[in-house]
């Protein structure tokens, strides 16, 4: 093992096995996720411009939603671009650094969006169960609150793992069998026994993961057996925004759990749910809350009649 054995310092970069090796699928691929990326980016930029324009979407669920979109495009951006680039250019390496910058910001923005969904779930949770005490709750202090706690945990959760990352000896080849850096496949090159690392994804990612969503889950159905005891239109409107909200949940954390509860499960598998939850995740984000969302979609719509609007109104 000795002889195969190599330091930081004599190690300069990874290979990106990428989707496939396939030229046909390569570019099948590079006009797919270019267009998603491209919808993703204008999708969830639009929520955050609709929001901040529109007084009436000026309260504390639109105020996290905003930052979710935020963190949505910050997920989308940190390996996607990369991708769609090495399927035109053939250059499909990443240096080490770049590789731990990756990890690092996969950890960060997928800790902070967990944190963040429980931040909303907790919003809809105090909103729907508990009305009168909702304005003293939910400040808008609490709101910045919430948003700067969901970093801070982001950052201390990528930081962990940027950190074990760090300590690994490496074995050659250096080949990541995915389209970009994350623990689970360059836990496969590390010169240790696998078993160890498998433990240590499953207690830092896996099991958080996992804790989280069943504390979600709980609470929408809290808020929903609340809120059957109310009339039938309150029933409607509040089962409308917590099934948005538990997509959300679902289609976020789903992947997410199998990846590192089972962090050396098929590469197939684990490639699949890897461009589920880093690239159609975040373009489904604001299509759900757009098509399921009233206030939006009318705040949406004034949005496009001002800028139709002013457009008449410049002189040709």
């Amino acid at each position: 093992m000795e002889g195969f054995n190599y330091s930081r310092s004599t190690m300069s970069e990874f290979v990106l096995l990428g989707l496939s090796n396939s030229w046909e699928l390569q570019m099948f691929f590079f006009m797919v996720f270019s267009l998603l990326y491209v919808a993703t980016m204008v999708g969830n930029s639009l929520i955050v411009i609709t929001v901040i324009v529109d007084p009436h979407l000026h309260s504390p669920m639109y105020f996290l939603l905003t930052n979710l979109s935020i963190i949505d495009m910050s997920l989308a951006s940190f390996a996607t671009p990369k991708m769609i680039t090495d399927y035109l250019t053939g250059h499909k390496t990443i240096s080490f650094d770049g590789c731990l910058t990756q990890i690092f910001f996969l950890h960060l923005f997928t800790g902070t969006e967990i944190i963040l969904l429980m931040a909303m779930s907790f919003d809809r949770y105090i909103a729907i169960c508990k009305p009168l005490h909702y304005a003293s709750v939910i400040s808008p202090q609490v709101c910045v609150a919430l948003v700067v706690a969901s970093w801070i945990m982001g950052v201390m959760h990528s930081m962990s793992q940027v950190t074990f990352a760090l300590t690994l000896p490496f074995c050659g080849p250096y080949e990541v069998d995915s389209f970009f850096c994350d623990l689970p496949v360059v836990f496969q090159l590390a010169c240790v026994d696998t078993y160890v690392l498998g433990l240590f994804m499953i207690s830092t990612s896996g099991i958080i993961a996992l804790s989280c969503f069943i504390v979600l889950f709980n609470s929408y159905v809290i808020v929903l057996v609340t809120v059957k005891h109310h009339s039938s239109r309150g029933l409607s409107k509040a089962l409308s925004t917590c099934t948005a909200h538990f997509i959300v949940v679902f289609l976020f954390f789903g992947p997410c759990i199998f990846i590192y509860m089972w962090p050396l499960s098929s590469f197939l598998t684990d490639k699949i749910l890897s461009v589920f939850y880093t690239i159609f995740t975040p373009i489904l984000n604001p299509v759900i809350y757009t098509l399921r969302n009233q206030e939006v979609k009318i705040a949406m719509r004034k949005l496009k009649n001002r800028f139709l609007n002013f457009n008449k109104a410049r002189p040709s």
